[in-house]
Order: C-alpha cells, then structure tokens, then sequence
C-alpha cells in the first residue's frame, strides 16, 4: 500500500498539479481503555458505564468509516484521549484501507482529550504551542509541511468550550496569534479544528450576554482578524494579516458542523491565510470547502452522536458516531 501511494503520488507530480485535501474532525470523546490517565467518569473502563472493548470497538470502527469516507491527505481531530487511542484508530483506519502513515497527538499536559494530526505526507516538524501550563486550556499542535517544494504550516485547535465566557477563547487565539506572527503572516497558513466559535461568533454573541466578558470582541473574529473577509473566495480582495474563513465560500444552509437546540452551528473552521487566496504555489480551490452530510450521520433532525444513556449511572449503548460533522477542503499545489 504505502509503495502503491508513493507511486501515485511520483506520477502526480510528473504528469499534473498536486490536489490536496485537508479536513477536521471532532470525534468526541476518544478514550483508550487503559486505567492510567485522567478520563471522564462514563469511560472508566470496564466499570457499569459499559465502556468496554466491544463498545471501544464499536466506537473506533464508526469513526473510522465516517475518515475513510473523508479520505483527507492531512486531517486534524479532536477529543483523542491518548496516543494510545490514536494509534488504535490509525490501526482501524489502515485495517479499512486508509492508511495514515505519519501521525502526532499533542499530549505534554494532563488534559482529558487532545488534539491529534494524521498525515499521509510526512512532517518537516511538529510541535505543541503551550497556551498555559494549566489543563484549563488544551495545546494547539503546530506541523510543518513540505510537499512538492512547496512549504505551509498547519495548526490544530480546540479551544474552550461555551460553557466558559469568551475572554478563555481569547486566551487561545492570543498565543495563536503570537505563533503566527514569528512565522510571517505571509507565509501558507492553515488554522483548523474545533474552536467553539461560529464564522460570525461577533454577531451572535452579542444575544449571549453571559459570555461576553471581553465587550464583544471574540477570538477568531477580531484577534484572528477575520472579520473584513465575508464574501466567497474569488470574490475576495487581499487584507494584509488577516485570516479568512472559508465557510464564507460555502452556501450559507452549509455552513455548520454541529447542532444545538435545533440550530446549526459552525463550531468547527477552517481557516488561511491570505497568500492562499492568491493563485501562486498554493491556494485554496475555490467552492472546496463543504462538511461531511450523510444519512448515516442523522438521527431525525440531529446529528448522530455517540449514545450514552443518561440514567444515574451514564451507560454506553454502542451506537452513533460523534456529535460534530467533519469539515473539508481542497487545495491545489503548482508542482510545476
């Protein structure tokens, strides 16, 4: 397999331009069934919460079909316990017949869940940026890229949760910022993953009083800078250290990854910098960017999550996928 992939990729680059798919997935609530390591108290292994091998591999099979299904060159996740439990879907995945062969988890700090990368191309390096040295705040695991000649960095994210106020999302995106701006803000820049923010988050937090701390300034759209930036991708005009979201190049009934109280949200985003809206080197492919609908993937008019009982002792039923949608998008390298 892995000769039959480097094969295909030699003749892509003698006979055309490299297309690359990158994409994020939160698979909620990944955990191994070792006993070592913080877990939440419905996964405890093989205890009455019924997290056991057979519901583990229930749950490492689904989430593998809905990554096959993306079939992302490079994919970000989130909620991966350990690097035990990543190396348990990267077998999953290889047994299906995707084959991730590069792979990292940024898991220096004592955090529950984590973010993760699999790659079919292999890193020019990778490295966790530490927001605290709290668990309060998971790390954003930074990877550098070299395809074709061609250089651009990718930054994994999860930040805080709605059930803090605004200024922890801010927190992140601060030491995000800071990161980039060593880096160059000219330089190919990819920022994905779960930010528990909308691609609008400036609009509707102003209804949500009680996260508004930080008098309606909001992580990804005022630190990030990606405010100015709302019409579809060639359309779009060049703003100097801002970051665009590609949901803006998505038609607005798509625009989503999660859904609360019957309303869709886009938690999950896909964000780049503005040497990627240029056709040079690199650059998005316009109208790519789309999240993953499938039946399998509802449950009436929500999506199908991982099902965990809610009586007093919370019991896994073995059922269901996560409670996101998988985010994608296509970029095209000029290998010649």
């Amino acid at each position: 397999m892995k000769h039959l992939f480097l094969l295909f990729a030699l003749l892509g680059t003698l006979f055309g331009d490299r297309v690359l798919s990158i994409a994020s997935y939160n698979v909620e609530n990944l955990f191994d069934l070792e006993k070592k390591g913080y877990k939440y108290r419905e996964y405890k292994p093989n205890t009455k919460s019924n997290w056991n091998q057979k519901t583990y591999k229930i749950k490492l099979q689904n989430i593998a079909k809905v990554i096959k299904e993306i079939d992302a060159d490079i994919i970000a996740l989130q909620e991966i316990h350990s690097l035990k439990a990543l190396k348990d879907l990267r077998f999953t995945l290889k047994r299906a017949g995707l084959y991730y062969e590069f792979y990292k988890i940024a898991n220096k700090k004592n955090t529950a869940i984590n973010v993760a990368i699999l790659s079919k191309y292999p890193f020019v390096y990778t490295k966790e940026v530490e927001v605290t040295k709290t668990y309060k705040y998971r790390n954003i695991l930074e990877a550098k890229f070299k395809i074709d000649g061609v250089q651009f960095y990718l930054f994994a994210n999860h930040w805080n949760s709605k059930s803090k106020p605004e200024s922890k999302r801010i927190f992140s995106a601060k030491l995000l910022r800071d990161r980039i701006q060593e880096i160059g803000y000219d330089k190919n820049i990819i920022l994905l993953g779960d930010f528990n923010s909308d691609y609008e988050e400036y609009i509707k937090f102003e209804r949500i009083r009680r996260l508004n701390d930080t008098n309606g300034k909001t992580g990804i759209n005022h630190v990030l800078r990606s405010v100015k930036q709302t019409q579809r991708a060639k359309n779009t005009k060049y703003e100097q250290n801002n970051f665009y979201n590609l949901w803006y190049d998505a038609d607005p009934d798509d625009r989503y990854t999660y859904i609360y109280r019957g309303k869709k949200e886009a938690l999950d985003n896909i964000l780049i910098s503005q040497s990627l809206l240029d056709k040079r080197e690199m650059f998005y492919l316009d109208g790519s960017i789309k999240n993953l609908q499938r039946d399998y993937l509802f449950k009436k008019k929500n999506i199908y999550r991982w099902q965990i009982s809610k009586a007093r002792i919370p019991r896994h039923k073995g059922e269901g996928y996560s409670d996101h949608l998988p985010v994608m998008a296509k970029f095209k390298l000029l290998t010649n």
